[in-house]
């Protein structure tokens, strides 16, 4: 694993933050360019990229804070450290979420339209921040002799990473195809909560830094299976407001 890309003097350049701007600038240009396509303001694209960004980053670490609690109750000071990874996607959905929905209503911008045009790229923006949770060592899989080296445990272990990034470039071009099409306004988004939903839920049964809580389930998996049905109602009736 590569925690650390270099030193600059006394500023170190850490592969997991490195990924997250990474991921940003990927999302908002690809997002803003798509925009253009259709008819939307670019500039407000972006800025929409950055307002949620920023309030999704806060959310998800929020997220893994309180899930992983008893260890920041004791190291109080990791709760900054962002470069040593530790992010909830569910904590970034509803944080990003509710950001995206203020800005829109601000900015007059029709809602499921807008989250048509933004999440395969959120997709894509998640694909690479894996490949920095893979090079931080974190969101780690079980062990396995089939696995992958990581030095920080000192295991071989399943590379739950590589397998999330791999997926949800999949999920990027299959909402890719979708979005290219004519398509009811909310498909979309409702693709990917449902095909990220059951993604994190299968994927979850492969890692190994979450507990076990209901039965079996990690929160996650819970979350995800409340996800997964949220996205059903929304696609019932988004195809509904189409066929009326």
């Amino acid at each position: 694993m590569l925690p650390e890309i270099c030193h600059i003097g006394s500023f170190t350049i850490y592969s997991y933050g490195l990924m997250l701007v990474l991921a940003f600038f990927v999302c908002a240009y690809l997002a803003s360019r798509q925009a253009r396509k259709e008819g939307v303001d670019p500039e407000s694209i972006f800025n929409l990229c950055f307002f949620v960004f920023i309030f999704g980053i806060i959310g998800a670490r929020v997220f893994y804070v309180l899930n992983n609690f008893s260890f920041y109750l004791h190291n109080p000071l990791e709760i900054i450290m962002l470069q040593h990874g530790g992010m909830a996607w569910f904590g970034g959905l509803i944080f990003g979420s509710g950001a995206a929905a203020i800005f829109i209503k601000k900015n007059k911008l029709g809602l499921l339209k807008t989250l048509d045009l933004l999440v395969p790229f959120v997709a894509l923006a998640q694909a690479i921040g894996r490949i920095g949770c893979l090079l931080n060592g974190c969101c780690y899989g079980r062990p396995s002799e089939f696995g992958i080296y990581f030095k920080v445990f000192d295991q071989v272990l399943i590379p739950t990473q590589l397998y999330s990034s791999l997926l949800l470039l999949l999920i990027f071009s299959v909402l890719r195809f979708i979005q290219n099409r004519k398509h009811a306004l909310g498909q979309v988004f409702c693709a990917y909560l449902f095909l990220y939903s059951l993604k994190r839920f299968f994927i979850e049964y492969l890692r190994n830094d979450s507990p076990r809580l209901f039965y079996g389930l990690t929160l996650f998996q819970v979350l995800s299976l409340a996800a997964f049905f949220v996205s059903l109602l929304l696609f019932i009736r988004v195809m509904s407001s189409k066929k009326r």
